[in-house]
């Protein structure tokens, strides 16, 4: 009979595949305006497309199959966008009658995920994935038993549009802490995380930004990250488009 190896040297289990996102449309745009006058932040257009149409591209080429997609501000015109999705099915959660932020917005379409881990994004983020799906990259490196959040994260210096000075670093483990006032750090958080459901629980449907669930993840040692290997843009106000539109133009 074959020994059983050490524990330590024993593979990590494969994660199941993530068939589910959250898409958090909900928000006010106020950074976009003029923009967002007569339409909500999701479905301004960069490089021919409305940017929730190039986060439904990306979960679709990852094989995802459900999108939760919250929406409060011009709800009406970003619902019917939605109607129109191919090759995914849409679930909308509806903040109509009040806005709930990051966190409280995942909070309530809980009763619409069915996973234990599922993807959580911006719509109005930009990515484009290198060599390897940034999904899959995410789905890979997932250990249930460790982590309760594994954020995609870019370096500063490849950061494109953005004007911060770091969110997190990182230890050789992968696990995240803060930066802290005044100083810069490494890596810049893209809106695109895998979060673990039982890391809401007891959280009550209130407004409140997921930064209150990477605090807690962090206190418990459970919030990790992952490094992206492509491309990544900040498109948070009217003058960061042409710029993004500029840099994908030249490659």
């Amino acid at each position: 009979m074959t020994a059983e190896p050490p524990l330590a040297l024993r593979p990590t289990p494969k994660a199941p595949p993530i068939r589910t996102a959250m898409v958090l449309a909900a928000g006010l745009g106020k950074r976009m305006r003029p923009l967002t006058a007569t339409r909500p932040k999701p479905m301004v257009e960069v490089a021919g497309k409305p940017l929730i149409d190039h986060a439904l591209d990306r979960l679709r080429s990852a094989g995802v199959q459900r999108a939760v997609v919250n929406v409060h501000y011009l709800a009406d015109a970003l619902e019917s966008h939605m109607r129109r999705a191919k090759g995914i099915e849409v679930l909308i959660s509806d903040e109509r009658d009040h806005l709930l932020e990051t966190g409280g917005g995942i909070v309530k379409a809980l009763p619409l995920i069915e996973d234990d881990h599922f993807l959580a994004i911006n719509s109005d983020n930009l990515w484009f994935d290198g060599p390897i799906d940034a999904i899959h990259l995410l789905g890979d490196r997932w250990d249930d038993a460790q982590m309760d959040a594994l954020l995609l994260l870019v370096p500063l210096a490849r950061a494109n549009c953005h004007r911060g000075q770091g969110d997190f670093h990182m230890d050789p483990a992968g696990r995240l802490t803060r930066r802290k006032p005044g100083r810069v750090a490494p890596f810049v958080f893209t809106g695109v995380q895998l979060l673990a459901k039982r890391l809401f629980d007891n959280e009550p449907i209130e407004p409140f930004s997921m930064n209150r669930m990477f605090d807690k993840a962090i206190a418990s040692g459970r919030l990790y990250g992952l490094v992206h290997q492509g491309l990544w843009f900040d498109v948070g106000s009217p003058p960061a488009i042409p710029q993004t539109e500029a840099l994908l133009s030249h490659g």
